[in-house]
């Protein structure tokens, strides 16, 4: 369960964000959205947070100011370097929040998008009956990198980031595959990684850092190079 979590991390204001940036706003007319809206109120989310994540959705803060995109990267212990995602509509603000924050937390910020590269990451569900190399053989043909399966028949397609939103409507074209979602992501590289699970104690003490800097409304996605 650990290890799931710290992955690329996804918050669940994020699958709000998504639903309603694919199919829009209204969950009436969104049942995908409807779905995410009720497995959040499920998890406690506040509804001031799932108003605020469909608002994002939009570009706009819950006060209706436009929002825009920041960037911070830090080492977080033990050592291990994250990338984190931000929207707001307070740049200052949200700087000085996240940095102080990260120096509580033991954290240092400082440049680690060296430790990455930006890929495009492409979410599909298949229908039953596709078999793994039949799925292998569409995505390579549609121009992706990789695939990994997840759970309940879905895929992970990553892709050249210049060519993830064709790459998505191609593999989304075909009758055995259905598109949740497509974004831009910063995909640890391999050879940079850090075990964390080297030392007693160290997953569990990143997992709860990593949940913290999750709580911050401007978070919007946390990367890092963890195993």
């Amino acid at each position: 369960l650990e290890k799931q979590r710290t992955g690329a991390v996804g918050r669940t204001d994020s699958k709000l964000f998504e639903a309603r940036t694919e199919n829009g706003p209204n969950p009436a007319l969104n049942p995908e959205l409807a779905s995410v809206i009720g497995a959040a109120k499920k998890t406690g989310l506040p509804k001031a947070s799932i108003e605020r994540a469909i608002a994002k959705g939009q570009g706009i803060s819950e006060n209706g100011n436009p929002l825009e995109s920041l960037t911070l990267e830090a080492l977080l212990p033990p050592s291990v370097s994250v990338v984190i995602e931000c929207q707001t509509d307070n740049r200052a603000r949200t700087l000085s929040e996240i940095r102080c924050l990260i120096k509580e937390l033991g954290g240092t910020v400082t440049p680690t998008s060296h430790m990455f590269e930006r890929r495009g990451r492409v979410i599909l569900k298949c229908e039953e009956g596709l078999a793994e190399e039949d799925a292998m053989e569409l995505v390579l043909n549609a121009g992706a990198i990789d695939m990994e399966i997840q759970d309940d028949n879905t895929i992970c397609v990553f892709t050249d980031p210049t060519h993830t939103a064709s790459i998505a409507r191609l593999l989304s074209a075909s009758p055995m595959m259905k598109l949740k979602g497509y974004e831009i992501i910063w995909h640890p590289n391999p050879q940079t990684s850090i075990d964390i699970d080297s030392t007693p104690g160290s997953r569990t003490s990143f997992v709860q850092l990593i949940s913290q800097l999750e709580e911050e409304p401007d978070v919007q996605a946390i990367y890092h190079n963890s195993l």
